[in-house]
């Protein structure tokens, strides 16, 4: 009878035959991560050894011992003030999850001590197999709704800038215990959703995020976001090109509802550090509401004016609504004229000196060679000593021939003179050495 008793008590403590007595643990753990699978068990089992062992707990199935602390992937911890040893598992495998028990090892004949039953589920450490797809550009802003089961209404939901589960909770950019963080801003309606608003996006924004929803087992629910922050565009771009000096039209198209809006023209590399260009005296807007767009004219392009401009009808810069500008500003004529405006005067006045002194130095000759051959008759006039009526006939034959040589030479130059009149006139004032030579020897007959 008392073998009976003994064997019964053998029966119901063993782990392998009765299960239903024992608490159930549920553990879940994500892959190449860790579990931790803690266990209670009663008082005055506090000195006694603890192991967690798999299977039906044979001598080949325990995992590890507080004798041992750490083998292999597991090490073990009790805590004898709060009745509970910790054994962690590390770098989780798939080949992990299962059934397991907390074990306390009791001496002689009676069975080992068995506090609970453990269920390990091990699981993927991304999300998910689908995932929602969200754009917006930057600048601007965007909503990220997330989804939950009704049942979680009151727990934390957070969202994190990954794709791993097991850290998304500690790595959370925003919460609903934090609901606002700098651009991020949470917001749950209690139901069945919860909306994540992030502002002043970049393209540094872009990449996946996970909604989650924390839970009392340990594993998480999650849905997986892409964002895909674009560069900010407009509804049209144009490349144009001017000229220094010469004038210049833009036309931007903006959308009908925008007719009444105020329309400009600003300059800068982004549309968020532009400056008003219609300030400016040299550009006048002219804005025609039957075809949806205006012009901007500048009067005079200057060199500085090449550059990004923007130009729409939206203060609130929405995406679309505008025109990009590349302008660029030639320069390469107007220095051309610059250059070689100074260098055809130059060449001018050179030319002008050259025939100035090429003329004077031809009248110097010839004045030269009348003044030799009027010396020569002075002479012949001395050595005569009296000159007859008829020498006095020659003369006037004489100076009538230079006057007839004198006129040819007047029309030779009026031909080429527009003037006419006045270089006539000074050509008549003008008398050679000769002419007065042969007037001088006149008044000396007439004198005798």
């Amino acid at each position: 009878m008392q073998r009976l008793q003994m064997l019964l008590f053998f029966l119901i403590a063993s782990p392998c035959f009765v299960t239903s007595t024992r608490p159930l643990i549920h553990v879940f753990g994500y892959e190449g991560r860790e579990a931790k699978v803690s266990c209670s068990y009663d008082a005055g089992y506090e000195d006694y050894e603890k192991y967690l062992c798999r299977n039906g707990c044979g001598s080949n199935d325990v995992l590890i011992t507080t004798t041992e602390a750490k083998k292999n992937r597991f090490t073990i911890s009790d805590d004898i003030n709060k009745k509970v040893f910790t054994t962690t598992i590390s770098n989780l495998q798939y080949r992990d999850a299962g059934k397991y028990w907390c074990g306390v090892t009791i001496s002689g004949i009676l069975a080992d001590y068995y506090p609970a039953e453990v269920s390990l589920e091990v699981v993927k450490d991304t999300c998910c197999d689908s995932s929602t797809k969200v754009q917006s550009y930057e600048g601007g802003s965007v909503f990220i709704v997330c989804p939950y089961e009704s049942r979680y209404q009151n727990n934390l939901k957070y969202m994190c800038r990954e794709n791993r589960t097991s850290t998304c909770l500690q790595q959370a950019v925003v919460s609903s215990t934090k609901k606002q963080d700098t651009r991020f801003t949470l917001t749950d309606d209690k139901l069945s959703t919860f909306t994540v608003n992030i502002t002043s996006l970049t393209q540094q924004d872009s990449g996946s995020y996970l909604c989650g929803v924390h839970t009392n087992t340990g594993l998480d629910v999650f849905s997986a976001v892409d964002l895909e922050v674009k560069e900010w565009c407009c509804v049209k771009s144009n490349k144009l090109r001017g000229s220094v000096g010469h004038p210049l039209t833009v036309q931007c198209p903006y959308p009908p509802q925008h007719g009444t809006n105020r329309k400009f023209l600003c300059k800068g590399d982004h549309h968020r550090n532009c400056t008003d260009m219609m300030t400016d005296t040299r550009f006048t807007l002219l804005d025609i509401v039957s075809t949806s767009s205006f012009l901007v004219m500048v009067s005079e392009l200057e060199a500085g004016d090449s550059g990004t401009y923007w130009c729409g009808s939206d203060s609130h810069w929405s995406f679309g609504n505008y025109t990009n500008i590349q302008l660029s500003v030639d320069v390469a004529a107007f220095n051309v004229v610059v250059f070689i405006v100074p260098a055809v005067l130059v060449f001018v006045l050179i030319f002008v000196i050259v025939m100035v002194c090429k003329h004077k130095c031809h009248k110097g000759k010839a004045t030269g060679a009348n003044w030799e051959l009027g010396q020569q008759q002075h002479k012949a006039g001395d050595e005569d000593e009296v000159i007859s009526e008829s020498d006095i006939y020659e003369n006037q034959d004489v100076v009538g021939s230079s006057k007839q040589r004198k006129s040819k030479q007047q029309n030779s130059c009026s031909h080429y003179d527009a003037g006419g009149a006045q270089q006539d006139l000074m050509y008549e004032n003008f008398n050679t050495t000769e002419d007065i030579y042969l007037n001088e020897v006149y008044r000396n007959v007439n004198k005798r």
